[in-house]
């Protein structure tokens, strides 16, 4: 079953600070993932301020700069794998750099 691993962290962390702090482990982890034949694709995005958010209304294509979420926690990159359950999924996620450095969800797919 495939899997979305969704890095999350607090955006007024500075972001070369977590770049940094995430890039010292990635390499290895994407590594070890490939490895495993798990990892199907997996990148860094953006920062949020950069984001340009669609939405359509009464036929209307509205644009937004910036997130949709009024939230401080961001979504700064993604992995998409695939594992047998539930259980492995959360176990590679747990294994990624970013869980130590904001929080990692695993959404079904």
């Amino acid at each position: 079953m495939r899997y979305l691993l969704m890095l999350c962290s607090d955006a007024s962390v500075q972001a070369d600070v977590a770049q940094d702090a995430a890039m010292s482990g990635c390499d290895d982890w994407t590594e070890e993932m490939e490895r495993r034949g798990v990892l199907r694709g997996s990148t860094g995005l953006r920062p949020p301020g950069e984001a340009t958010t669609v939405r359509v209304r009464d036929d209307q294509v509205l644009l937004s700069d910036g997130p949709f979420a009024e939230t401080k926690d961001q979504i700064g990159g993604f992995s998409l794998i695939e594992c047998g359950d539930l259980a492995e999924a959360v176990e590679v996620a747990s294994k990624h750099p970013w869980a130590r450095l904001g929080q990692v969800e695993v959404r079904p797919g």
